[in-house]
């Protein structure tokens, strides 16, 4: 248990059976009245965000969310299957959970994995990760100096946004956050 002056972002809180993480908080003291606590929560496991505001002082139950890297192994069927590095545990988490960073995980890959009571919540990935480039078609002569850009498939199986320049074989770096192209790697 801790109270809404302890908390802090990143901070996971159990509130009526469901895990929200701290996304945002602001103790407020108006010139009438007692202080008060509003937050920005995020679900853990569904992402939805809410805004919700507590009396200073209040005690709020607290989760512990157990954060490990752990190195991606093989997807079995829905699911993949993760080992921690110290222990060498494997895990295996559903395709649900994994989510959009199912199209820049490789295997042998390293992610942190969260975890609440052995309950695998979320996957995170590095900010970029390199891929090579599977299939893209080949740009045109002149094409350079146009700016645009075309769809390009890495191993993955993922369709990433590149640079007409760009040919099939050639490793890329990209944003696993929102699937952007970053440069050549």
């Amino acid at each position: 248990m801790a109270t809404t002056n302890d908390l802090k972002n990143g901070l996971v809180l159990n509130l009526d059976g469901e895990l929200w993480a701290v996304v945002e908080f602001q103790h407020v003291k108006p010139g009438k009245g007692g202080a008060f606590v509003r937050t920005t929560l995020k679900n853990v496991l569904s992402g939805k965000v809410v805004d919700k505001t507590f009396n200073a002082g209040t005690k709020v139950d607290t989760a512990t969310v157990d954060k490990r890297t752990m190195q991606y192994l093989y997807a079995d069927g829905e699911d993949y299957v993760f080992m921690d590095l110290e222990t060498f545990d494997q895990i295996t988490v559903p395709g649900g959970t994994v989510g959009e960073a199912a199209n820049y995980l490789l295997p042998e890959a390293e992610a942190t994995v969260a975890t609440h009571e052995g309950v695998p919540l979320y996957i995170e990935l590095p900010t970029s990760v390199v891929l090579e480039v599977t299939y893209t078609e080949p740009g045109l002569q002149g094409d350079r100096s146009t700016g645009g850009n075309k769809p390009a498939t890495v191993e993955t199986g993922a369709t990433v946004q590149v640079p007409l320049f760009i040919t099939t074989g050639e490793k890329i770096k990209v944003d696993t956050r929102d699937g952007r192209y970053l440069g050549r790697a």
